[in-house]
C-alpha cells in the first residue's frame, strides 16, 4: 500500500484547509485510515481516523470539532477537512494506514502499518 497526502500550505489562523491522502496497491488490505501531526521535537500526535467500511470516526482531543475526516471509497482518497486552524496546529501531517484484522488501536501510531510522506501545514496568527 502506497499514501500520498498533499494538500498542505500557509494560511492565517481561522481558515480552512483540505487534505487529501490517496492510497494505491493493496487498498483491499486497509482497514482504517488516519492523519497524525509532527512538529520538531515532540512526538507524533494523533490527529483522526476513519474505518473504511464503516466509516467509523476518531479524532485526537485538540481537533475535536474543528476537523473533520472522510473517505471516498471509489477513489480510494481519505480526505481532512480543517477547519478554524489555530496557530499550534501548525505541523507535518502525515497519513497512514491500518491493515484488517488487526487490533482496534485506531490513536496509537505504532498501530497502524502503511505511512504517507507528510504535507506541511503552516498556520500563521
Amino acid at each position: 500500500v502506497q499514501l500520498q497526502a498533499s494538500g498542505g500550505g500557509l494560511v492565517q489562523a481561522g481558515d480552512s484547509l483540505r487534505l487529501s491522502c490517496a492510497a494505491s496497491g493493496r487498498t483491499p488490505n486497509i482497514y482504517a485510515t488516519g492523519w497524525f501531526r509532527q512538529t520538531p521535537g515532540k512526538e507524533r500526535e494523533f490527529v483522526a481516523s476513519i474505518t473504511w467500511t464503516l466509516g467509523n470516526t476518531y479524532y485526537g482531543n485538540s481537533v475535536k470539532g474543528r476537523f473533520t475526516i472522510s473517505r471516498d471509497g471509489a477513489s480510494n482518497t481519505v480526505y481532512l477537512q480543517m477547519n478554524e486552524l489555530k496557530s499550534e496546529d501548525t505541523a507535518v501531517y502525515y497519513c497512514a494506514a491500518k491493515r484488517r484484522f488487526t487490533p482496534s488501536d485506531f490513536t496509537s501510531s505504532d498501530a497502524y502499518h502503511y505511512w504517507g510522506s507528510g504535507t506541511l501545514v503552516t498556520v500563521s496568527s
